[in-house]
C-alpha cells in the first residue's frame, strides 16, 4: 500500500487481503449446505435463518476482501461494518426457534410456553439487529463529527450487551430444562445433541459478544481523546479474525454437522412420551386464557408463579393421543428425509463414503 493510500486509510491497519477470502469462501460454503439441507430436512420454519443470516455475514466478508483493496472507499467500508455487525444477530434467530421446537418437544419440562419463548426471543433479536445497524451505520460515516460517531457506539454496545444478555437467559433456560430431563430419564441422543449444540452456540455467539463490547469501548474512547488513546483491539487485525470471525464461522459449520432436522421432527405437535423413546402426535401447547391476557403477559408469568399455569398438560393422559407411526428420532427410527431428497441425500452419501476409503 502507498503512502498515500495509508494516509486516507479507513483503517487503523493495513486489512489483510487473504483472511477475508478465505472466510468468504468458508461462510459461502456453509451458506450452501445450509440451502441443501433445508432442501433434505424441509426444516424452514426453524432453520431459515443459518439461510438469511449466512447471505448478510457472507455480503459482509466479500465487501471486506474487496474493501482491503480501496480502503479510502467510505461506502465498502459502511457496507462491511454494517453487514458482518448484522450476521451474526441473524444467526441467533435459529438458535432461538431451535429451542422453541425443543420445548414443544419437551412440553411437560418447559417452564414457559414454548411458540411465546421462539417469538421473545426473535422480537428481541430484532431489536438488537436494528440497534446494530443505526448504531453500525452511524459510526461508519460519523467522523470527524464525534458527537455522532459516539452516539452511534452506545447504540452498537447497547445490541451487543442486549444480544449477550438475551443469550445468558438462553443457556439459563436450556439448564432449566436439560436438569428437568435428566432427573425424568429423558436424555434420549437426539435431546443430548440439541443440547450440546445450543450450549455451544450460544457460548461462541457470548464470545463475539463480548470482544465487540470491548472494541465499541475501545474505539469511542480513541475517538474522544485521539491517538493518546489507542488501543491494541483496535490496531491489530487478528482481534477480529480470533473473536469474531472464527467463532461465527464454527457457529454456522457446527449447525452444519449437527442439524436440527436430524434430531427433531417437523411438526411441532409431536412430543416424547415419558418413557424417552415413544412420540406421540398431542393437540400442541393449548393456553386458556383470553387473547388480551395473552397479549399482556405472552409467557404465562403470572400463572407459573401461581403455581397455576394457564395451559393444559395434555402429556398426562398420553393414552389419547397416537403415538407417530413413522418412528421415532429418540429412538433413531424416524428422518425428516423423504423421497425424492432421501435418493440425493443416499448419493451424497455414497459419493462421501467412497471418496473416504479411497
Amino acid at each position: 500500500m502507498s503512502s498515500n493510500s495509508e494516509a486516507t486509510s479507513l483503517y487503523p491497519y493495513t486489512p489483510s487481503h487473504v483472511l477475508p477470502a478465505i472466510f468468504s469462501v468458508l461462510i459461502g460454503a456453509s451458506l450452501v449446505l445450509h440451502l441443501y439441507q433445508n432442501y433434505l430436512y424441509k426444516l424452514w420454519g426453524v432453520t431459515f435463518w443459518m439461510f438469511w443470516g449466512g447471505a448478510v455475514f457472507l455480503t459482509g466478508w466479500i465487501a471486506r476482501c474487496v474493501s482491503s483493496y480501496h480502503t479510502a472507499n467510505l461506502n465498502l467500508y459502511i457496507v462491511q461494518t454494517v453487514f458482518t455487525l448484522a450476521g451474526p444477530p441473524i444467526y441467533s434467530a435459529m438458535a432461538y426457534n431451535a429451542i422453541g421446537r425443543l420445548l414443544n418437544y419437551l412440553p411437560m419440562h418447559s417452564p414457559l410456553n414454548p411458540n411465546r419463548v421462539s417469538f421473545l426471543f426473535i422480537y428481541l433479536g430484532a431489536a438488537v439487529e436494528g440497534l446494530t445497524g443505526a448504531g453500525a451505520s452511524t459510526m461508519a460515516t460519523a467522523l470527524p463529527d464525534i458527537s455522532s460517531f459516539e452516539n452511534g457506539g452506545k447504540l452498537v454496545k447497547a445490541a451487543l450487551i442486549l444480544q449477550a444478555t438475551v443469550e445468558v437467559w438462553l443457556v439459563v433456560l436450556l439448564w432449566v430444562v436439560n436438569r428437568r430431563c435428566a432427573r425424568a430419564g429423558m436424555l434420549p441422543h437426539n435431546v443430548r445433541m440439541l443440547f450440546v449444540t445450543l450450549y455451544g452456540t450460544s457460548t461462541l455467539v457470548l464470545i463475539r459478544c463480548v470482544f465487540r463490547v470491548v472494541q465499541s469501548f475501545a474505539e469511542i474512547s480513541a475517538v474522544a481523546c485521539s491517538p493518546s488513546c489507542s488501543s491494541p483491539v483496535l490496531e491489530h487485525e487478528w482481534y477480529l479474525y480470533v473473536f469474531e470471525a472464527a467463532p461465527m464461522a464454527v457457529f454456522t459449520l457446527w449447525l452444519n454437522l449437527l442439524h436440527p432436522g436430524k434430531y427433531l421432527p417437523r411438526e411441532k405437535r409431536v412430543y416424547l412420551d415419558f418413557d424417552g423413546k415413544t412420540e406421540r402426535l398431542g393437540p400442541g401447547w393449548i393456553d386458556n386464557r383470553s387473547q388480551w391476557q395473552t397479549f399482556m403477559d405472552p409467557l404465562d408469568l403470572e400463572g407459573t408463579l401461581k403455581g397455576k399455569p394457564a395451559h393444559e398438560p395434555y402429556w398426562q393422559e398420553a393414552e389419547r393421543w397416537p403415538v407417530c407411526e413413522n418412528g421415532s428420532f429418540a429412538a433413531g427410527s424416524a428422518s425428516n428425509v423423504r423421497g425424492r431428497a432421501q435418493k440425493i441425500h443416499e448419493v451424497f452419501f455414497n459419493m462421501a463414503i467412497s471418496c473416504y476409503y479411497v
